[in-house]
């Protein structure tokens, strides 16, 4: 038996949702609770599998309760369903630690899928979440690509020394080159890039196999 415990303030939404889902013979929603912090010190004696909590607003407390109950409840899997397509919206929301996300767009169909799906150990994003997901992912990609084809020869062999942790002066005695030339191809680099910080820079090398880990 799937247990579903049901976060929603409205009470007539955790009955539809409830109606669905108890269509099937495997399904239990067994507590619809108004809030997450009205969840929060009683989730251990509720043994649920599946968390669905619907978001009206977004703020950092709730983003918090999330990240809490992800960390230290890894067996149980949560469920995010919101009004909202907003793309940082759901980036918060993931990166928060949830395993899937409906959207206003999905309907029953997806709303039994994800339950099964997160059951089963997978993650579930809706077509609408998914489409967003594949967008950012691509926008990212291709920011980072143009931003290499940019960059020199030689601009990339100083990302990849500071990668490697060499100092402005080992990079010119490398090169053969000055220490404020360096710092120049250096200054260069980050404003082609828009970069802020040798982290950063650092970052952008790995991410982009100038060096390997």
């Amino acid at each position: 038996m799937i247990r579903v415990l049901v976060i929603d303030e409205h009470q007539l939404v955790c009955d539809g949702i409830k109606s669905i889902l108890q269509q099937t013979e495997d399904v239990q929603v067994i507590d619809c609770i108004s809030h997450l912090s009205v969840l929060m010190p009683k989730l251990n004696a509720l043994s649920s599998h599946i968390l669905l909590i619907n978001i009206y607003t977004m703020d950092e407390l709730l983003i918090s309760q999330i990240q809490k109950i992800c960390k230290n409840h890894p067996s149980i899997k949560v469920l995010i369903n919101t009004m909202h397509n907003n793309e940082y919206f759901i980036l918060r929301t993931i990166k928060a630690g949830a395993n899937g996300y409906l959207s206003k767009d999905d309907g029953e169909k997806e709303l039994k899928e994800a339950v099964y799906t997160l059951r089963n150990g997978y993650d579930f994003n809706g077509r609408t979440i998914s489409n967003i997901l594949l967008s950012n992912y691509l926008k990212e990609h291709n920011s980072d690509d143009q931003g290499l084809a940019q960059l020199t020869h030689r601009e990339r062999e100083i990302i990849r020394l500071f990668g490697e942790s060499y100092t402005n002066k080992e990079i010119a005695e490398e090169l053969y080159i000055s220490v404020r030339t360096v710092e120049s191809h250096k200054n260069n680099i980050m404003k082609k890039i828009n970069l802020k910080t040798t982290v950063d820079l650092v970052k952008f090398a790995i991410k982009n196999d100038i060096i390997q880990l």
